[in-house]
C-alpha cells in the first residue's frame, strides 16, 4: 500500500492557475505510475492526467489536454499537477493515485490504481 497527501488546492478565479502537489510513502516511488482523477458533486469520479514510473511518458483527459501538466519527482517522491487557464467546469474534487497490481485495466482507469489520496477541493469561480 501507498499513503498519499495531496495539497495545494483552493479558490481560483477563471483563467487562473494553480498547481497541486501529491507526496507518496511506502513502495519506493520509481517503480510505479500516478495518476490525478477528479470528482465534481453529483458525478462519477473521472481520470484527468497519468504519469508513468520514470516520467517519461503522460497521458490526459481532452478535457485539460493543453491546459495541465502532470510531472514526478522521484527524488522527492511527489507528483504535480500544474493546472491554467482554469475553467469553472474544472472545479471538483481532486484525488492522485498511485497504481495498482492489476494491469488489466488502461491506465486512465479508475481500476489501475490501488491507492488514493483524500482529495484536496478545487473551485473555479466565473
Amino acid at each position: 500500500q501507498v499513503q498519499l497527501i495531496e495539497s495545494g488546492g483552493g479558490l481560483v478565479q477563471a483563467g487562473g492557475s494553480l498547481s497541486l502537489s501529491c507526496a507518496a510513502r511506502g513502495r519506493t516511488f520509481s517503480t510505479y505510475a500516478m495518476g490525478w482523477f477528479r470528482q465534481a458533486p453529483g458525478k462519477e469520479r473521472e481520470f484527468v492526467a497519468a504519469v508513468n514510473w520514470s516520467g517519461g511518458s503522460t497521458y490526459y483527459a481532452d478535457s485539460v489536454k493543453g491546459r495541465f501538466t502532470i510531472s514526478r519527482d522521484n527524488a522527492w517522491n511527489t507528483v504535480y499537477l500544474q493546472m491554467r487557464s482554469l475553467k469553472p467546469e474544472d472545479t471538483a474534487v481532486y484525488y492522485c493515485a498511485a497504481e495498482g497490481s492489476d494491469y488489466g485495466f488502461q491506465i486512465t482507469s479508475v481500476g489501475r490504481y490501488g491507492s488514493w489520496g483524500q482529495g484536496t477541493q478545487v473551485t473555479v469561480s466565473s
